[in-house]
Formats: structure tokens, C-alpha cells, sequence
């Protein structure tokens, strides 16, 4: 009788270790310990992106309501200079009306980028668009 090739052997042996190897590691996450485990791995990944989310969300907001602001206060400033008889005021209402529709410009197109944050729930005080002047 022919001794067996010890390089079959030592794979053989490599091929049974590595299925027992898989072999355990599919019925731990059968097994309730395992799902625990996996449970746990779901549980801080979910409240990493929870964070992640609300903190682009409160970035977005933020500089949705500043330039909200910048906004608001360009239209005013032409609103009551625009029909001045004074050239100078009437200068300082068309750079208002200029940095306004810059304004909203800038708004439009960042509220457009970034209402996937939303998901169709935007807060009462943000606009969905800013009208030019």
C-alpha cells in the first residue's frame, strides 16, 4: 500500500479547519449571542449616522437661515432707499437689490443641493426659494 501525499494531506486538513471556521461563524450570528453581537454592531453604526444626520442638518439650517437674514435685510435697505430723490440713497438701493438676488441666487441653489437633509419635512422658517428683486 502507497502512503498517503503529505501536501493532499495538509490541504485537505486546511480545507476542513477553514469550513469549520465558516461553519461557526454562520451559527454565531444564528445563535442569540451572535445576534446580540450584530444587534450591538446595528445599534451604533444607526447612532453614529443619527448624529451624522442632525449635525448636517443644523449646518444646513444655520446658513439657510443666515443668508434668509442677509436677505431680508438687502430688500429692506431697497425697498426704502429705491424711490429716494437723493442719488446717493438711490446708489445704495441698487447695491442692496444687486447683493439681495446674489443672495438669493446663492439660496436657491443651496436649498436645491441640500433638500435631500429635509426628506420633505422643511422647518416652517426656511423658504423653499428666495424671490429676486
Amino acid at each position: 500500500m502507497k502512503a498517503p501525499n503529505t501536501r493532499k494531506v495538509l490541504w485537505f486538513i486546511a480545507i476542513l479547519l477553514l469550513l469549520a471556521v465558516i461553519a461557526t461563524l454562520l451559527s454565531g450570528c444564528v445563535t442569540p449571542w451572535g445576534r446580540a453581537v450584530v444587534n450591538e454592531w446595528d445599534y451604533h453604526v444607526q447612532k453614529a449616522d443619527d448624529a451624522t444626520r442632525y449635525e448636517t442638518r443644523r449646518k444646513v439650517e444655520d446658513a439657510c437661515r443666515a443668508m434668509i437674514a442677509s436677505y431680508t435685510s438687502d430688500a429692506m435697505t431697497y425697498k426704502q432707499y429705491r424711490d429716494s430723490y437723493n442719488e446717493e440713497k438711490q446708489t445704495w438701493a441698487e447695491q442692496a437689490r444687486m447683493r439681495a438676488n446674489k443672495t438669493a441666487a446663492s439660496y436657491n441653489e443651496y436649498v436645491l443641493k441640500n433638500s435631500f437633509v429635509w426628506e420633505g419635512n422643511i422647518p416652517q422658517d426656511i423658504k423653499e426659494s428666495l424671490p429676486y428683486l
